[in-house]
């Protein structure tokens, strides 16, 4: 609690992390009622105050959220947290709005007289929501309390006594006793290639576009009709691809002929020639059309919260490879087999047999072979048939093992694949391969109570984790909507994209001025285009982040990066800071805690798995986990603590 007789705090960052942490300020306040100090909070961001920089609601209404409008929220639901004063999840928002329309324009209103629970909302939308809630908020400021906002950066946060002087890129300079890095998510330093790839394009009048969010790019400098090569074929991929099709007067229809997908792609004559690279080959797969974020059909039986109790209550700490990957993936295992004898009995002989084998086999205890893997895998191929075998790994990389004697041969094998991607989409809980998938998602909401603070050893964080577990299970359950998937195969139907295949090589030819990439699996000639797109966001390293006040931070020795050990004793930067819970506070280069020093978001990528997804609100029926709402709890524990209580 500052001494001072106003409690003077400054949150940097507006977006959705810092817009929780003014909330949370806000609700407690009113819950401790009139403690004789005043509260003055300086909310400090260049863009607008709650929706940040990544979700306003002017951006283009082709970018889509990655989840469902039943998902996310702003305000917590938790009963042991104070109660909020104003606002609630997106979705209930939805359905006030849908009906009054207040404060909307008629894109907005448009929007959601056809936007459901289960649809997928613009980014747009989803900022004006964050926007009146806060608000909403402001109209409810507890007496003693003050808000001012601040549209510019901070620069600098010094130590000033037992206070803070924070440096404003407009001149000013606030004097607080607490500040709160609710940064987001910020620009980072170009890789050697990228570099390379920048200044290549400079001096031989190529277009490069390095990573950058989408809705900061110019699109409109795309040039018409020419080749493109994009790199990256995760989420923000689609976005680059809506931008370049329908951004550009393209339309997507129902295809009336058989055999064809469930699109067709009406051209503009606007259109840029995509060419779409990724280490895969492939793009994340799509999510599977589900009534909520889980699916009703899996129940997780082995790795449970009762299972990662018990390591806890017996001192060990886990590593994911040894202790929790084999509970996970028994779990995947048991999601698909139970599935596909339920839609697909013909496939398993004997399937009642079946069912109750595998249970016993997967059962956490020594086996007559001594490996569980083994003895499922005698179970299968007994029972059944070679075609409808899972490899869980192949899921997610379907090209893996392949060649192809040319890039249109690649190109007809991605367009099935999509295809039938999204028609197990639209299968959802009847799918075996969806709810393999479903069971590794709603795996990753216990992994992240696990393995946060320390869970799991440093060696296990940066080689198994982060490692390969990461990659994996995002190409997998981290995809887009499955139109997305629809929408594409349509394009590379219509000749608007084309791909490069797995493991793509890129350079620069300088005689010819272009850009060039191939596939070592496929026998072909190089793609070459003018224009190179990087089809992601900016690295989230804060050793590479370029913020004047990270920077500040490191060089004053107030935070630093966080370092774990390897396998083989070798200190690895990881992507967060150093910090000390809870609440979130930074380790300083000497190794003392930041006092008054707060982070909340990305920058706990080290110390928190997930960080980057929006807080979840409570379903209306189902499983909630505890990591749904970990972020506004975090929010809550930073608001107490600057307010001493």
């Amino acid at each position: 609690m500052a001494t001072s007789q106003t409690n003077r705090v400054a949150l940097v960052g507006a977006g959705p992390r810092g817009t929780s942490v003014l909330e949370r300020l806000l609700a407690n306040r009113a819950a401790a009622g009139n403690t004789g100090s005043k509260l003055h909070i300086h909310v400090i961001d260049p863009y607008p105050a709650g929706s940040g920089h990544v979700w306003q609601p002017e951006q283009s209404r082709l970018y889509l959220m990655n989840t469902q409008s039943f998902y996310p929220t702003l305000i917590p639901q938790e009963p042991e947290l104070a109660p909020p004063l104003a606002g609630g999840s997106f979705d209930e928002w939805r359905v006030t709005r849908r009906r009054d329309g207040q404060g909307l324009n008629e894109a907005e209103k448009a929007e959601l007289s056809a936007l459901e629970s289960d649809n997928f909302p613009s980014r747009a939308l989803y900022g004006r929501y964050l926007q009146q809630t806060l608000a909403e908020l402001l109209q409810r400021v507890p007496d003693g309390v003050d808000v001012t906002f601040h549209e510019t950066s901070a620069l600098a946060a010094r130590p000033a006594g037992k206070a803070f002087d924070v440096e404003l890129a407009d001149g000013g300079t606030l004097t607080v006793d607490s500040v709160v890095l609710a940064l987001g998510h910020i620009k980072a330093r170009l890789n050697p290639e990228q570099r390379s790839f920048q200044v290549a394009a400079e001096e031989h009048g190529l277009l490069y576009f390095p990573p950058a969010p989408p809705a900061d790019v110019d699109w409109s400098a795309v040039p018409d009709n020419e080749p493109v090569l994009v790199r990256g074929m995760g989420l923000n991929f689609f976005d680059v691809m809506g931008q370049l099709t329908e951004g550009r007067g393209g339309k997507f229809v129902d295809a009336v002929a058989p055999g064809t997908g469930a699109l067709e792609y009406r051209a503009s004559g606007r259109e840029p020639r995509i060419i779409a690279a990724s280490r895969r080959g492939t793009p994340y797969r799509a999510k599977a059309g589900l009534s909520g974020y889980y699916a009703t059909s899996i129940t997780l039986r082995y790795l449970t919260e009762a299972a990662v109790d018990r390591f806890r209550a017996a001192g060990i700490q886990p590593g994911f490879d040894h202790d929790l990957w084999p509970l996970l993936h028994r779990d995947a295992l048991w999601a698909y087999y139970a599935t596909l004898a339920r839609s697909q009995p013909a496939a398993i002989r004997d399937s009642a047999q079946f069912l109750a084998d595998l249970e016993d086999a997967l059962q956490p205890h020594a086996h007559s072979t001594g490996n569980w893997e083994t003895e499922v895998g005698a179970l299968v191929e007994k029972h059944v048939v070679a075609s409808r075998r899972l490899n869980l790994r192949a899921l997610a990389a379907p090209l893996a093992g392949r060649t192809f004697a040319s890039r249109r041969e690649l190109d007809k094998a991605i367009t099935d694949y999509l295809d039938d991607d999204a028609l197990r989409s639209e299968l959802g809980e009847a799918d075996p391969v969806k709810m393999a998938i479903g069971a590794l998602h709603t795996g990753r909401a216990i992994l992240k109570t696990v393995v946060a603070d320390g869970g799991i050893t440093d060696e296990s964080w940066v080689a198994e984790l982060r490692g390969w577990f990461e990659s994996f299970v995002e190409g997998l359950a981290s995809g887009p909507p499955a139109l997305r998937s629809e929408q594409l195969a349509a394009l590379a139907r219509a000749g608007v994209v084309s791909f490069v295949g797995p493991d793509p090589k890129f350079s620069v030819d300088r005689n010819a001025k272009v850009f060039r990439a191939f596939s070592p699996w496929v026998r072909d000639a190089p793609v070459q285009a003018r224009t190179l797109i990087e089809a992601m966001s900016p690295a989230n390293r804060v050793g590479i982040n370029v913020s004047p006040l990270l920077e500040q931070l490191m060089e004053d020795g107030l935070v630093r990066t966080k370092i774990m050990m390897s396998v083989e004793g070798t200190p690895v930067q990881t992507t967060g800071l150093d910090v000390e819970p809870h609440p979130y506070r930074p380790v300083a280069a000497n190794g003392s805690v930041t006092e008054g020093l707060y982070v909340l978001g990305l920058q706990l990528s080290a110390t928190q798995w997930g960080t980057a997804i929006a807080a979840e609100a409570k379903p209306a029926t189902g499983q909630a986990y505890t990591s749904g709402q970990r972020t506004l709890r975090d929010a809550d524990e930073i608001a107490r603590s600057i307010l001493g209580l």
